[in-house]
């Protein structure tokens, strides 16, 4: 199955046409074969991690445990110890001499490749690459898209456009897949720009609001802002790595030192754009909470399996690149992945605080946790990244899906969790409790998924030197743990209030709440996957090429005691705010100061005016106003004067040829005509004598012609 698995974006694939064409005519409208194609997904790709698991090691790594450093040799395409040209070890990621620590055998990724086009000697291949990155994406992928589908049989049940709906769920989890799956840059492109349609149509899936187009269309063209980084990455890539799009070839040419430095500087930086983009790292992050307009299960694909994790994903993926390009292992307390990610948690934890929309704090929650992402892979902690896109897809969908719970069952359809919620804990109880444990593991409370993925990013950048993140972590732990401990509180506790009050909340059906309780459970079971004396999730699924060169650090008790008291000092803080009511309460309307922070907070940091009033009226008033001048004096005199012209023309052709000629000449045929016909009407008097006589003098004249010219 490992050489097959290029078969598992193919299922979806096939889903969506089918969907397409015969959705309407089935008795659930298409949603039963979006749903089988998801489960037929996800046996495929636990067959895959089975058999991925099962697969003994080949290929030989240095371990580097926190005092081996960085010093790893450099492999070829296949994992093998590359050489120079001199047949010597190559090279270390740093320009050093290959050496190791501790020896152990990493799995080697299986690729399958396909020749997709030839042009001169470069041939493009379409195929599989299956590693320990993509198996653990792909599995993660087929549940929260397989339960969103379970999901949407209620929620978007009686939607105008319900085939459609499921139809293009079904190419948006193709996409993902095809990125995950992709052995080379190109085909990551595809992936990648498939998610990038498909968001821009779900998101505007009710489009006849204008604010729903309107937040489709940010997306579309806030990602493609990022795109253009991409695009330019990826074609400096593809020289720099001698002409080839192989993910592969291009992480060990740019890790064996291969390639310019500069060029590979710059070859990151443009695609680290493109992951500020499409994750909505500060400062393209806006786009995300606006697509909060679409479905709600829809959000939870964005958010916790597809579109944003892209961006992490592709860093993880060409994570040679990165590493070499930023000098990431050079441990001298920053780089430019770790301060965007650093920046947008505590950005993006911030705004949280100021939301009444619960989707919209969980919006800028999974901003803030994909800071944590980034900057986990900007300081060298490829796997506590990794670990934590896997555990934040399950707690994230679930908090999703638990607002949508709530907004069907428990609020009638709202969203605001100020007017329209409260007081439906003992309404929803199964809401309630699922809603809770993801809301702890996002918090990193122990022992839930959050807590120990947390803890490795923690760990990953106070034990690599980066100790300013390590700070910013912690700080974003507090705030995440406060923010949701809020939103806990203002929808399932105090008075209900609005729709909350008036509209008889119920606990969803269970095509909900199953989904809500398997990914509440894995949101409790998935982190001990890496805990102390398991660490299963770095066995199976840290590549050869990065184990390489990250550094693996030991459990730290002290770290885990600090992460683990920022995170309750955020929930005793909101707890003591919102159910003791101690605190600063109404304290915008006693000071100035606090007023004008609120209202920072509340305008987003006035970007939306930056980009949309400043920026983008900027460039379209005067393109506008060039427009409309060039439309009114160019493009109309043109049109003008072709008018004048063709007016005078028509008028000459009429008066001088039409009229003149063309009709006198009929009327002057007709004239002569009618005056032959009355001169030869006077030699028609009907006596033969005149007939005779003008017969004579007819002979007489041809007579005379015929003597006169004979001689």
């Amino acid at each position: 199955m490992l050489r097959n698995a290029w078969v598992i974006p193919l299922v979806p694939v096939a889903s969506f046409w089918l969907i397409l064409f015969f959705g309407k005519k089935l008795p659930k409208k298409g949603a039963e074969i979006g749903i089988l194609a998801l489960l037929l997904s996800l046996g495929l790709s636990l067959a895959v991690a089975t058999q991925w698991i099962g697969t003994e090691g080949t290929v030989p790594v240095a371990h580097h445990g926190a005092d081996a450093g960085h010093g790893a040799p450099a492999k070829d395409d296949h994992g093998a110890p590359a050489e120079d040209d001199h047949g010597k070890p190559a090279a270390d990621a740093h320009g050093g001499e290959a050496q190791g620590g501790d020896e152990e055998l990493k799995r080697a990724p299986v690729e399958r490749k396909f020749l997709w086009w030839q042009n001169g000697d470069v041939e493009v291949t379409f195929g599989s690459l299956i590693d320990g990155l993509s198996v653990a994406i792909l599995v993660m992928v087929s549940i929260i898209s397989l339960l969103v589908h379970l999901f949407s049989m209620a929620y978007m049940h009686g939607d105008r456009r319900f085939t459609h709906y499921y139809a293009a769920l079904s190419l948006f989890t193709s996409g993902m897949f095809i990125l995950v799956v992709a052995p080379s840059t190109l085909q990551m492109i595809l992936g990648w720009e498939m998610m990038g349609l498909c968001s821009f149509m779900l998101i505007g899936h009710w489009w006849e609001d204008q604010a729903n187009s309107n937040a489709a269309l940010k997306a579309f063209f806030t990602t493609r802002t990022g795109d253009i980084g991409l695009l330019v990455g990826v074609s400096m890539l593809f020289f720099l790595a001698g002409q080839s799009f192989d993910v592969m070839h291009i992480n060990n040419e740019a890790l064996a030192g291969h390639m310019s430095q500069g060029a590979l500087t710059v070859a990151a930086a443009a695609l680290l754009l493109a992951v500020i983009g499409k994750s909505a790292q500060f400062p393209l992050h806006t786009w995300l909470p606006d697509a909060m307009a679409g479905p709600t299960p829809v959000s939870a694909m964005i958010h916790a399996a597809t579109m944003v994790v892209a961006g992490v994903f592709l860093i993880a993926r060409l994570y040679g690149v990165f590493f070499q390009g930023f000098e990431i292992g050079a441990g001298d307390g920053y780089s430019p992945v770790a301060m965007v990610g650093g920046l947008t948690i505590l950005i993006a934890a911030a705004l949280a605080f100021v939301q009444a929309d619960i989707k919209k704090v969980l919006a800028y929650s999974t901003v803030s946790q994909l800071g944590y992402m980034v900057m986990a892979l900007g300081v060298g902690a490829w796997t506590a990244a990794v670990f934590h896109v896997v555990t934040h897809a399950f707690f994230k969908a679930g908090l999703f899906l638990g607002a949508g719970s709530v907004a069907h069952s428990g609020s009638h359809h709202s969203f605001d969790m100020k007017k329209d919620m409260g007081g439906l804990k003992k309404h929803m109880p199964i809401t309630f409790w699922t809603f809770t444990i993801c809301s702890l593991a996002l918090a990193g409370v122990f022992p839930l998924a959050g807590f120990w993925s947390k803890d490795e990013i923690l760990l990953g950048a106070g034990e690599g030197g980066y100790d300013a993140f390590m700070y910013i972590g912690l700080l974003g732990a507090f705030m995440t743990a406060a923010y949701m401990t809020r939103c806990v509180y203002l929808t399932f506790f105090g008075e209900a209030r609005g729709a909350a009050a008036h509209h008889h909340p119920h606990e969803s059906p269970k095509l909900i709440t199953v989904p809500l309780i398997i990914l509440a459970t894995l949101a409790v079971v998935t982190g001990f996957l890496n805990a102390p004396g398991v660490l299963k999730f770095t066995e199976w699924f840290e590549p050869a090429f990065v184990s390489n060169v990250v550094t693996h650090h030991d459990f730290s008790i002290t770290t885990a005691i600090i992460g683990s008291i920022a995170g309750a000092a955020g929930i005793a803080v909101a707890a003591l705010y919102y159910w003791r009511n101690l605190g600063p309460h109404r304290l915008t309307e006693r000071s100035g100061a606090a007023r004008g922070v609120y209202r920072f907070l509340d305008q987003r940091y006035y970007l939306d005016h930056l980009y949309t009033g400043v920026i983008v009226n900027g460039i379209k008033g005067p393109v506008a106003r060039a427009a409309y001048w060039t439309n009114q004096h160019v493009l109309d005199g043109i049109v003008n004067a072709a008018g004048i012209t063709m007016r005078a023309l028509g008028r000459f052709i009429y008066k001088y040829i039409d009229q003149g000629l063309i009709d006198g000449t009929v009327n002057g045929a007709g004239v002569g005509a009618e005056e032959s016909g009355t001169a030869l009407r006077t030699i028609q008097t009907g006596r033969v004598q005149n007939y005779a006589a003008v017969l004579f003098g007819a002979v007489a004249v041809i007579g005379l012609t015929l003597v006169l010219t004979s001689g």
